[in-house]
């Protein structure tokens, strides 16, 4: 039987979900019936790098270095023929794109290479959106300009793939694509190390946050957030864990905020595990989410969340999955909701935020139960196998029915 070969394209393999699903399903994707090439470009100015990770699985990465995070004329231009010349050297089955960057390049390319093929010899473009692209990244203008884009593109990309179903649903009444054309695959990873730790059972002393040092992220709420919880509670103690373009900026107004001495900016850490151990609390402070990863990361180690609802964060944390405070289930009182698994509030609320950790805090029961059923929800629905399951299950499905 002749292997399916995939063409793989991520703009770039910086710390985060996106890098390490590309990379677990180019490694893990049974090699008796899957050929996958990854292809890649450089980091953004301030990103860790996680391709030694992809190597540490046994995958090489092709460079293309002007497939970058920021927008180029020319070095876009260049990464588009580079991506082209891929593609024609490869000859591949399926061309299957993830992130803004490469889907655009990526399947722009497909659809040149699929001009010069006759029917049967053309590759099947396949694009993963990992969040909720249209919000908290541009202007108005700028996103309507990506969303014609993206529905353009829609029209020449044989499967959709959404990471949640809130952007799936996102997806659908944006006019992106067709109900019919998307499907929810959840990401999956390697959960064992998280899933071993015990869980948090003390009366919370360290509160953290994981995630890049950018503008999307919004950690200065999670220090306004901090510095309030800080006057009632002098013991706690708050820590940044990640780097990026903002930390000087954040460092200036935890000082301001008069609590430089209890906030540590930890930088990258490797050993996740370890980190999230010395936390009792994770939060995520986001204006906009797809499936956060440091959120499944301290579930699958039983540590208790508070989050803003955003983006597909009501779908980790609340069986219902979705816009929770549109339904007007949010507590003027309080600001916040407690969820099935993790507190959720409003975007840009600091007092909100703040009381739903000290609310947290001091209701010990609550955070056992969400450690618990945490726990137990990742661990069945976000696995490195299922997720390999899922991908294979589509591919082989599409090269049967030619879709």
């Amino acid at each position: 039987m002749k292997k399916v070969k995939i063409v793989r394209i991520i703009a770039r393999l910086n710390v985060g979900g996106p890098a390490i699903h590309v990379a677990i399903l180019s490694a893990g994707l049974d090699k008796s019936r899957f050929e996958t090439v990854l292809a890649c470009g450089s980091l953004g100015k301030g990103e860790a790098d996680m391709s030694d990770y992809a190597r540490s699985m046994g995958v090489a990465p092709y460079m293309i270095p002007e497939l970058g995070r920021e927008l180029d004329l020319f070095g876009d231009l260049s990464a588009f023929i580079k991506i082209y010349r891929l593609i024609q050297k490869e000859k591949p089955d399926m061309i299957h794109t993830h992130t803004a960057k490469a889907g655009t390049l990526g399947r722009a390319a497909g659809i040149l290479y699929n001009l010069t093929r006759p029917p049967a010899c053309r590759a099947k473009l396949i694009h993963t959106f990992h969040g909720h692209i249209f919000n908290g990244y541009f202007n108005a203008a700028v996103s309507r300009f990506f969303l014609l884009i993206e529905q353009i593109l829609a029209l020449f990309t044989s499967r959709i793939i959404a990471v949640s179903p809130s952007v799936k649903k996102e997806l659908v009444s944006r006019g992106v694509c067709p109900d019919t054309k998307a499907r929810v695959i959840p990401l999956g990873f390697d959960l064992g190390a998280f899933l071993s730790l015990p869980a948090a059972s003390c009366e919370p002393q360290n509160i953290g946050i994981v995630g890049r040092l950018v503008p999307v992220k919004d950690h200065r709420l999670f220090l306004e957030a901090a510095a309030l919880l800080a006057l009632n509670r002098p013991y706690l103690k708050f820590k940044v864990i990640g780097d990026g373009e903002l930390k000087a900026v954040l460092i200036e107004r935890a000082n301001k905020l008069g609590i430089g001495k209890r906030v540590e900016f930890l930088g990258w850490q490797r050993d996740l595990a370890s980190v999230y151990s010395g936390l009792d609390i994770v939060v995520l402070t986001s204006l906009n989410e797809g499936t956060p990863v440091s959120l499944i990361e301290a579930m699958a180690c039983g540590r208790s969340v508070v989050a803003t609802d955003v983006g597909g964060v009501p779908d980790l944390l609340d069986e219902r999955g979705q816009r929770l405070f549109e339904k007007k289930s949010l507590s003027p009182l309080t600001g916040f909701y407690t969820g099935q698994r993790g507190m959720l509030v409003s975007s840009r609320d600091p007092a909100a935020f703040s009381a739903a950790l000290e609310f947290l805090i001091r209701e010990k029961e609550v955070r056992e139960r969400f450690t618990v059923a945490g726990r137990e929800f990742v661990r069945n629905n976000f696995s490195r196998e299922r997720l390999i399951r899922d991908i294979e299950e589509l591919y082989l499905e599409m090269m049967d029915t030619g879709m």
